[in-house]
């Protein structure tokens, strides 16, 4: 059986429902602090979260040097709300000092949909995701002013781009952990293990 092992970048934010959410896809989910944890794992889910603070952090840890080169060896990676910023080529409002890991030719907005208590929820049809619109919950979540020729864009909501992919990198404005609704973290699943099934 092909399980992969899928890491859950555990700097700030809601990695305890990411992990919850990959079990019930079938992986083995792992917290990942450190570079020793990152090296061990087939894929890593970006949390949401503040992502100047992830973006620090990651400094801090000595994990945004080896993120970036395993993203760039194509590693797969899953980015929801502020992890989706934290893979963006260019932020376009970005905090001082704020850095991102990169990875999708897009350049995302913070905090684009409003402040905490703007946030909603509303059903998003997602490209690649079968069945019912998936639960789309936002909060203070970004989204995607403008992206490359090889970024696909999977969704919109309200003219706006709120999920996207690129290679093994997937991006969501949105917190589908949240929901019980475990799809997008299968679809998440299924290209960490056909990336394995190709290496």
């Amino acid at each position: 059986m092909n399980t992969p092992v899928i890491g859950v970048l555990a700097l700030q934010g809601d990695v305890r429902e990411h992990l919850i959410a990959l079990a019930a896809a079938d992986a083995v989910a792992r917290p990942v602090r450190r570079p020793e944890e990152l090296a061990e794992v087939d894929g890593l889910v970006i949390p949401g979260g503040e992502s100047t603070t992830i973006s620090k952090l990651a400094v801090l840890f000595g994990v945004m040097e080896p993120l970036r080169a395993r993203v760039r060896d194509g590693m797969p990676v899953y980015g929801t709300c502020a992890g989706m910023i934290m893979l963006a080529d260019k932020i376009l409002d970005p905090r001082s000092g704020q850095e991102t890991i990169g990875g999708i030719d897009m350049i995302v907005r913070r905090n684009a949909f409003g402040r905490q208590n703007e946030s909603f929820e509303a059903a998003v049809d997602v490209r690649g995701v079968e069945g019912d619109p998936v639960e789309g919950v936002f909060i203070r979540a970004p989204w995607v002013e403008s992206v490359g020729a090889e970024t696909e864009v999977l969704a919109e909501h309200d003219g706006h781009i709120v999920a996207v992919r690129q290679g093994n990198a997937l991006a969501t404005s949105f917190h589908p952990e949240l929901t019980g609704d475990h799809r997008v973290h299968s679809l998440f699943v299924d290209m960490v293990r056909a990336n394995r099934t190709a290496e």
